[in-house]
């Protein structure tokens, strides 16, 4: 009989496209005792545990919680401690506004190994599957990063900041308050800078609309874009590259 060692690996699915996890990630998976997963998880990810695996559903939507994050970490404690590995699949980076660093603090105190396996984030992967490059020569020297809304359920005041640079800014969570965040782009004497709008980003069910600042909020009322939702502003929004991928997407779209 094997000893039980109390372990938490907090591991990143990537932005949603079942090929975009990395080697690591599956291996956690498949040694995982528990799985507790969020609910931008590409369900296909889970085939790859033991069928003695135990699945816990403790996603987070807007307005929808099946589990409250202190249940979660609390549940992260008993199953590690009544089971052993326990894998804690989270979209994206799990260290990128993923809550993963504030469930390794919880579960420390407990004598509980703690593992991460780095994912690749949305933030990054998203605008790069629709072309478009967060720098580039000439467009931009640097990005930004942003929660478009705080655990207050306010607007980022990084944004402001943000808007004042000459970087691509990067939003996440954002689309709830898209209106007051082109204010304030707006108000910097942005109304022209180009904006696009990525929803289920590298999923068969991706939307890409794009605009300006001035037109965005039209654009997402026209073509019913909605979170999961990825904001990117700058001008590398215009310079989006020639993808084969993009192609064969617009003609799928054409064929149906």
């Amino acid at each position: 009989m094997k000893t039980l060692i109390p372990r938490l690996t907090i591991v990143g699915a990537g932005p949603g496209d079942p090929e975009l996890i990395t080697l690591k990630a599956i291996k956690a998976i498949q040694s995982a005792d528990v799985i507790l997963y969020d609910a931008l998880i590409n369900k296909d990810f889970l085939d790859y545990a033991s069928k003695h695996t135990e699945l816990i559903y403790v996603g987070k939507r807007k307005g929808c919680y099946s589990y409250q994050q202190e249940q979660i970490n609390e549940l992260i404690v008993q199953r590690a401690k009544t089971k052993g590995h326990v894998v804690r699949l989270k979209g994206g980076d799990p260290f990128v506004f993923g809550r993963g660093a504030e469930e390794i603090d919880y579960v420390k105190p407990f004598g509980i190994e703690t593992y991460v396996v780095p994912g690749i984030s949305s933030a990054l992967a998203v605008p790069a599957f629709q072309g478009i490059p967060l720098t580039k020569r000439g467009a931009s020297e640097s990005f930004w990063v942003i929660t478009g809304t705080t655990k207050s359920h306010k607007m980022s005041n990084d944004i402001v900041l943000a808007a004042k640079s000459t970087a691509t800014v990067v939003i996440l969570m954002g689309m709830g308050k898209l209106q007051q965040i082109m204010d304030v782009f707006s108000s910097e004497g942005k109304s022209n800078t180009a904006v696009g709008i990525i929803q289920n980003g590298t999923t068969k069910d991706e939307k890409f609309g794009v605009g300006t600042v001035n037109t965005i909020c039209d654009v997402v009322k026209k073509q019913q874009l909605s979170n999961p939702a990825i904001i990117v502003v700058g001008d590398v929004v215009k310079q989006r590259v020639a993808l084969n991928s993009i192609a064969k997407q617009v003609e799928t779209l054409k064929v149906a």
